[in-house]
């Protein structure tokens, strides 16, 4: 059984978190902690992965990431961040995170973070040596998983043709799902549905702003470097 701990100042959050990590088979939530907690923490409670967000008072999730590697404290850390620009990613990357998810997200996505680390783990503690031929085909497998595209159940690919073709028509670097609804003549329920696909595939990047009155208002934009994907994706017979 993997333990994982939450780091995360929201207590909604969190517990949502350890709702979806109980989810997972060969997972267990064993705790919570703020960012300052987190070192006391590791002995009590010994996690063997991290759910760790950056946006919190005081000590800040990458400030804590740093902090671990110096200490050399043997655990892993998966990002779950609201945190979307790539300053932050790569300095999560170069610290040793071992994925990174953009808030907000969905459970599949989280799933495949956690199925994913479970793999990489088992690979390392079921085998002490490998050839270089081994290392090569794991690593190319989870390189693989990550960046293979699957329409879920219920989308279509002439609708996410249309989406597509209207995202990449708008002319301003970010949009909404109602400006995609109007260029593509889906309807916006069907056009937040292809977004959100888009998103946790990682091809759109989204951003969530809080106005004094009303909704929130979600913005997207596009990943100029994996729109291969896509391509690939309509391409598929």
């Amino acid at each position: 059984m993997i333990k994982v701990m939450v780091v995360e100042d929201d207590p909604m959050v969190a517990e949502l978190n350890k709702q979806y990590i109980e989810a997972v088979p060969g997972f267990r939530a064993v705790g919570q902690a703020a960012a300052e907690e987190v070192m006391e923490k590791l002995d009590d409670l010994q996690p063997d992965l991290l759910l760790l967000d950056i946006y919190m008072p005081g000590l800040n999730g990458l400030e804590l990431l740093k902090k671990l590697r110096a200490s050399a404290a043997e655990v892993d850390v998966i990002i779950i961040s609201a945190a979307n620009d790539t300053h932050s990613i790569q300095k999560a990357m170069r610290y040793g995170a071992v994925d990174y998810l953009i808030k907000p997200f969905h459970f599949e996505r989280f799933q495949q973070a956690l199925l994913s680390y479970k793999e990489r783990r088992q690979f390392f503690t079921v085998t002490e040596e490998v050839k270089q031929k081994e290392i090569d085909h794991f690593l190319h497998r989870l390189r693989e998983r990550k960046s293979t595209v699957d329409l879920p159940k219920g989308l279509t690919k002439a609708t996410l043709a249309a989406v597509w073709k209207a995202v990449l028509q708008e002319e301003e670097e970010d949009f909404s799902a109602e400006d995609v609804a109007f260029s593509s003549g889906v309807s916006r329920v069907s056009v937040r549905k292809y977004l959100s696909f888009l998103q946790e595939a990682g091809i759109l990047s989204v951003d969530v702003s809080y106005g004094s009155v009303g909704r929130p208002q979600t913005r997207y934009r596009i990943n100029r470097a994996v729109v291969g994907r896509v391509n690939q994706l309509l391409n598929d017979e």
